[in-house]
């Protein structure tokens, strides 16, 4: 095999040699040179070497207008001699790397440590048999039936269930790194390219390009190779993802031709010829000195070595490099090539930036990951205290009971048994340590994450980012696209005023004027991007399909709609031929094309928004088709009667222009202000997007799940009105504001045209519509939003965008929604979420699953903390008081392994529900545990605590068996504590039920069968500890139990789901103490700030009192801080104000227990308030007038201060409590 493969390549590599014979007439490493110039000496380069652009692509092969023929062995030929458009990936993790790091755990390690001790000192017998009666009590029974054989066997299944918990770890780790290379391949397959092929535009995958190919390139695209623009109109690129540099860089074919991988087009269109892909394409080089490309230099080498041994001439170890490529290609048949590359092939620039992203998914941590992690550092830290405690305890009693009280004197022969005794003590403090430590916790955000990105797919949501997912859980606010988002994305042209008449619908082409009628038909089918083009349906009975800019294919199904055509026009005039292309782009929201006639003048046709249009036409065309001028007033009268009528029924207006130009002197076209004036109108068309059937029930769901919709277009006010109100975005009679970019920038920007957040303040809470916005204004909001500090909570905002100049909007956002249909590379690359079907009711999705994460890991909590109390606290009280855990280190690590993993996958893997958009999103400070979780924490744990020192102290008379306590060393497993042992497990099975709802609900059963995984896990459980009870033995410490012990077991734990009505029936109002309780017992478990408790299940009439205190209690807390601008003011804040008869409230809600003890910790979150409702609240409260207001107006604007609240507390006369308040401050 060795040398046929030699022979092989040295074949191959004849071919190559000659790099002519293989049929191309430039080498790859010709190309990889030439595409590191730049600019003019690149030009002249490419004249001198090749004879301009025309002589490249002879050498290569392929036409300028035609493309390649796209024969398959010459494409085959092609990726064998230049590559294939892929980096290679790096290799992900082998399964024993993820082994190697799940041992890296520190408990393990501990528990491997103390097991392999145990194990050795069972393996020790000393020496003589006196040591019997010489060590007392310790060596008792140690020589019952031959059991000390059997010692070794409790350190042999410690470490076979650190196997299983490492096993286990790196498993899931594993499939997370699987799903999401999957996801990768699925990013990456998405992203097609425009190539012509034989004279026709295809869509190929980006890594089906090769060298030679002729790319259309065009506003908002990626580029996946590099390439040498053949013909461009108004080309600009932003190259900063490669030079770091922001402006945007000119293209053109005779000053700058040279088009890098990964850089993004922001204006124009153009055609280029492929020259490097891959491994050899800017992008493929820098990637390749990062790294990725590591094994495949290695390879290369190896293979490079082989080919020169082959060769006299070893100078062209180029085709060496080459040829790794192609053994590596050849090698494989079929499917095995399938597999050999691996799923996160990257195509082109895109996907560079996505590799570091996915290297990336372990350093970014998010909200909850950061919530969880802390609490879990917390946890851990209390479990290392309770467990040095309990080692301390156990050693300090059996040295002081048998060296003190039994005076006993330390033999050495007896040293291996007292050792064994500490390693015993020392793994019971680990066990404690174990099942405290709550592993399962970045286990259980993990599963879920991954579980919920995996359904997202289904749900049309193509997530980038894990902790997209659940940030949009806790979103409050969505700023939307209107086209493509809300609506269809179809246009289509339904109204048209033209030649002085206004038809609601498209005419008749014998009605207009034939002058008009062919000046329009041109001017569409000519000032549009050739790429756009209606095709024949796909199935029969269809509608038409629509490609390249939908705007431009409602215009052309309008020329279509007249009977005429634009495909002979266009052949007429093709792309080559136009004279200068002004494309459209966000500033000038118009596009225009010149032309030269056969008489050597030049017209130029113009399309775009039409107030902008006409702003610049100063003629029109009459009803025969003359042009007639177009006064200010006719402007004015046009907008009323044309316009408007169209604009409020939701239609979006286009007008079409045209002006002439003499042949000489030629106009200068670079000053677009004069070329771009002086127009003549043809005609306006409304055309129509009509709002997605869905949209309006979505946008009715956001509402009550409290997420405010925002509309932002780049559309006319009246359009963007019309549709909002279809939706459902605004409901006549509500307080809202719809306005335009101009008055929005009027309104939020000072006299130096800074932007103010306090003037946005004044703006966001109520804007539902922003029209004609530019992305700036986007982007603007979208920053205003995220920094407001007026609300309680910072605002999470959530962003739609599709087109390039989304960009900056989409990355600002706390998640960003990128279209996958209508969507640029560019608009991908910065979003978070993809989504595949361009609809907003998959955002409602998003929300939900995204809600369902939160309440995963919540249920998750509440089942974990319950186990780890409970378990911490018996075995630490069992060792104190019995010498020896009732729960032994096996069995606690079977009940950590059933907690921590198999609950986190039954609990994390919960569908969501429709019932999780009824309510207010969480605030990102939030704390996890909320007041009914703790309550359901502490009372289930109660339950247990009872039950289980019942059984461990007075088990032994109401079974009427063998007491277990006390037992000496290695003395065989008693029923007692299997008893005991079962019906924790058994509790805790019926409790992980209980803990699949967490808001208190009754009926815990509900939808329990919809969740496969939480019924197996149950089952598989149960059928587990039947199996460890039965057959488990010395390992696991049982005794066998006849049926009715069982059944005992069984209804004990069945008590669970008894209590558990119990305590849901306890209303969180009746236990004051609890938020106390929650913050205390569990003070070194949570977050600091998740200490303040958010109150959040409580009755309507409870809520109002207390938001009332907790404003009077903010109010007193800013007094406390600005206590002395106020004491300023003091003097002017007297006039006015009503009597402080408030005082005695004041007075009392501050010796209200519950508060008194809060003082310390002033920022209790308000409960999910909106901002109305509080600014309501406060009026309600301090109803002072506002003369006081304007004599403060520096205290306004000056000082950031909530002045409605302490005024009236500030009016306080000298006598009442709160002025010694003040003055104790």
């Amino acid at each position: 095999m060795g040398d046929m493969s030699n022979s092989d390549f040295y074949a191959k590599n004849q071919i190559n040699e000659d790099g002519h014979a293989a049929g191309f007439g430039c080498s790859v490493m010709e190309l990889r040179s030439l595409m590191e110039l730049r600019g003019s000496e690149a030009v002249v380069k490419i004249q001198d070497d090749y004879g301009g652009v025309e002589g490249l692509c002879k050498r290569l092969k392929t036409s300028p207008t035609e493309g390649l023929a796209g024969a398959q062995p010459d494409l085959d030929k092609r990726k064998d001699v230049y590559g294939k458009n892929l980096i290679p990936p790096k290799k992900p993790k082998t399964f024993l790397q993820l082994v190697w790091e799940a041992l890296q755990d520190v408990t393990l390690i501990i528990l491997e440590i103390a097991a392999l001790i145990s194990l050795g000192l069972s393996f020790y017998h000393p020496p003589g048999e006196t040591t019997g009666e010489a060590c007392g009590a310790a060596a008792s029974g140690v020589e019952d039936e031959g059991e000390a054989e059997a010692g070794w066997i409790e350190g042999a299944a410690i470490l076979l269930s650190v196997v299983c918990v490492v096993l286990v770890t790196a498993f899931n780790d594993w499939s997370k790194e699987k799903q999401f290379r999957g996801l990768q391949s699925r990013i990456e397959q998405e992203q097609k390219f425009q190539v012509v092929r034989a004279g026709q535009v295809i869509q190929l995958p980006v890594a089906d390009i090769v060298v030679g190919d002729i790319a259309q390139i065009k506003y908002g695209d990626l580029l996946p190779t590099d390439g040498i623009l053949i013909q461009g109109n108004d080309l600009k690129i932003d190259e900063s993802s490669l030079t770091g540099e922001s402006d945007h860089v000119k293209k053109s074919a005779d000053k700058d031709p040279m088009l890098l991988s990964g850089t993004h087009v922001m204006e124009g269109s153009g055609r280029m010829i492929v020259s490097a892909v891959g491994v050899n394409s800017q992008t493929g080089i820098i990637f390749t000195l990062l790294g990725a490309g590591v094994e495949e230099e290695e390879k290369k080498e190896k293979k490079g070595g082989a080919v020169e041994d082959g060769h006299q001439n070893s100078g062209k170890m180029q085709d060496g490099n080459m040829e790794s490529n192609q053994i590596k290609v050849k090698k494989p048949d079929g499917a095995a090539a399938m597999e050999m590359q691996p799923l996160k092939s990257a195509e082109g620039g895109d996907e560079e930036k996505e590799r570091k992203k996915v290297s990336a998914p372990k350093k970014e941590k998010s909200v909850l990951q950061g919530k969880l992690t802390k609490l879990a550092v917390q946890i851990g830290k209390a479990g290392l205290l309770m467990s040095a405690i309990t080692v301390i305890i156990l050693v300090l009693y059996f040295a002081i009971d048998n060296f003190v009280m039994q005076k006993r004197p330390w033999l050495p022969e007896c040293t291996p048994v007292y050792i064994q005794y500490f390693v015993k003590f020392f793994i019971i403090g680990v066990t404690v340590l174990v099942v405290a430590v709550p592993e399962g916790l970045p286990l259980a955000v993990t599963i879920s994450l991954a579980y919920s990105v995996k359904k997202m797919m289904k749900d049309n949501n193509l997530v980038r980012h894990l902790d997209a997912c659940e940030t949009m859980g806790n979103a409050t606010a969505i700023c939307s696209d209107k086209t493509g988002t809300l609506t269809t994305n179809r246009m289509t042209a339904v109204q048209l005023y033209v030649a002085d008449m206004h038809h609601k619908a498209i005419p008749e082409s014998g009605i207009l004027p034939p002058k008009s009628l062919e000046l329009l038909v041109n001017a569409i089918s000519i000032n549009s991007a050739y790429t756009t083009k209606i095709l024949p349906p796909d199935k029969e009975g269809g509608l038409p399909k629509q490609v390249g800019n939908k705007t431009e294919c409602g215009l052309l199904g309008l020329v279509l709609d007249l009977k005429k055509d634009y495909q002979p026009i266009r052949n007429q005039i093709p792309e080559e031929k136009l004279y200068k292309v002004y494309t459209f782009n966000s500033v000038r929201k118009s596009m225009s094309t010149v032309i030269k006639l056969p008489d050597g003048s030049f017209r130029m046709y113009s399309k775009g928004a039409s107030e902008i249009v006409l702003k610049k036409c100063n003629y029109v065309l009459n009803e025969v088709g003359e042009s007639r001028v177009f006064r200010p007033r006719d402007k004015d009268e046009m907008v009323k009667k044309v316009i408007e009528p169209m604009a409020s029924d939701g239609l979006r207006t286009i007008c079409v222009a045209y002006r002439d130009f003499p042949g000489s002197p030629e106009p200068n076209w670079d000053d677009e202000n004069n070329i771009l004036n002086d127009l003549i109108a043809i005609c306006v068309v409304g055309i129509e997007d009509p709002v997605r059937p869905e949209v309006p029930d979505a946008i009715q769901k956001c509402q009550r799940a409290g997420i405010t919709v925002r509309m932002v277009t780049g559309d006319n006010i009246n359009t963007a009105r019309a549709i909002a109100i279809k939706c459902g975005i605004i409901h006549p009679g509500e307080d809202f504001i719809c306005i335009d970019g101009k008055e929005f920038n009027r309104r939020i920007r000072n006299e130096k045209g800074e932007v103010e957040q306090e003037r946005m303040d004044k703006v966001w809470p109520k804007l539902r519509v922003l029209a004609r916005s530019s992305p700036t204004d986007k982007h603007t909001l979208v920053k205003g939003i995220i920094d407001s500090t007026m609300v309680d909570q910072r605002q999470v905002v959530a962003v739609t965008g599709d087109g390039t100049n989304d960009g900056p909007a989409l990355k600002k956002a706390d998640v960003g929604f990128a279209m996958g249909i209508a969507g640029t590379d560019v608009a991908k690359e910065a979003s978070d979420i993809i989504l595949t079907d361009d609809n907003f009711s998959s955002i409602v999705k998003a929300v939900m699953w995204g809600r369902n994460v939160y309440d995963s890991i919540s249920k998750f909590l509440q089942f974990q903390l319950t186990v780890n109390v409970v378990a911490v606290i018996v075995a630490f009280t069992g060792a104190c008081i019995t010498q020896d855990s009732p729960l032994k280190a096996v069995q606690m690590l079977w009940v950590n392994l059933i907690m921590d993993t198999f609950a986190s996958l039954a609990l994390a893997t919960e569908p969501p529900t429709e019932s999780l958009l009824k309510r207010k999103p969480y605030g990102r400070n939030k704390p996890l545990i909320s007041s009914t979780m703790t309550k359901n924490i502490l009372g289930h744990g109660v339950y247990q605590l009872v039950i289980i020192f019942t059984l461990l102290f007075v088990g032994e008379q109401i079974f009427d068996i063998d007491s277990g306590r006390d037992a000496p060393l290695h003395s065989p497993p008693s029923e007692h504590y299997t008893i005991i042992f079962n019906t924790f497990v058994m509790m805790q099975l019926f409790n992980e039920i209980n803990a699949r709802k967490i808001h208190g609900e009754r009926n815990v059963f509900d939808g329990i069968f919809r969740n496969p995984i939480f019924c197996s896990i149950v089952f598989g459980t149960f059928a587990m500890q039947i199996v460890i009870v039965q057959f488990g033995g010395k390992p696991f410490s049982c005794q066998p139990l006849d049926l009715e012990k069982w059944m005992w077991c069984v209804f004990l734990g069945l008590g669970e789901l008894v209590w558990g009505q119990v305590i849901a029936s306890v209303p969180n109002s009746k236990l004051r103490f609890l938020r106390r309780a929650g913050a205390l017992t569990r003070k070194d478990e949570m977050p600091e700030e998740d200490v303040n408790e958010d109150n959040e299940e409580i009755d309507h009439a409870e809520r109002e009192l207390r938001r009332g205190q907790i404003l009077w209690f903010r109010g007193l807390n800013r007094i406390q801080t600005q206590i002395r601008v106020v004491n300023a003011f003091r003097s002017s804040l007297y006039e006015g104000l009503e009597k402080p008869d408030s005082r005695s409230s004041i007075h009392n809600f501050m010796t209200h227990p519950e508060f008194r003890i809060d003082d310390s910790t002033p920022n209790i979150p308000l409960i999910d308030d909106t901002d109305e409702e509080s600014a309501r609240r406060r009026r309600k409260f301090s109803s002072q007038p506002s003369s006081p207001n304007k004599n403060n107006n520096a205290i306004d604007s000056g000082i950031n201060l909530t002045i409605d609240t302490s005024k009236s507390a500030a009016s306080s006369s000298p006598a009442s409590p709160l002025h010694s308040l003040e003055t104790s401050l």
